[in-house]
């Protein structure tokens, strides 16, 4: 197995606002923030407007921060994991 295939990120905690702790797939992971980013382009900071289109500023997110600000007193924040075989 390659260094490369070892450390893919293909699953991920996702911890958020009233809501259970989930363990979701990459794919899940960019689905739920594609709603959350295409429904808040207006109020995205600078840096993750600047990442581009909408898949650009995904892939932004899960490679350089693990949370996604949210209004006042919530949160989204996910976690890259390892699931054993």
């Amino acid at each position: 197995m390659s260094a490369a295939t070892m450390y893919d990120e293909e699953h991920f905690v996702v911890l958020e606002t009233n809501q259970p702790e989930a363990i979701l797939t990459a794919t899940e992971l960019s689905e739920k923030l594609r709603s959350i980013l295409a429904a808040r382009q207006d109020e995205l900071p600078t840096d993750i407007k600047q990442a581009g289109g909408i898949d650009d500023q995904i892939r932004y997110l899960i490679d350089t921060t693990c949370e996604l600000g949210m209004a006042s007193g919530e949160y989204l924040q996910w976690y890259a994991i390892r699931l054993e075989k």
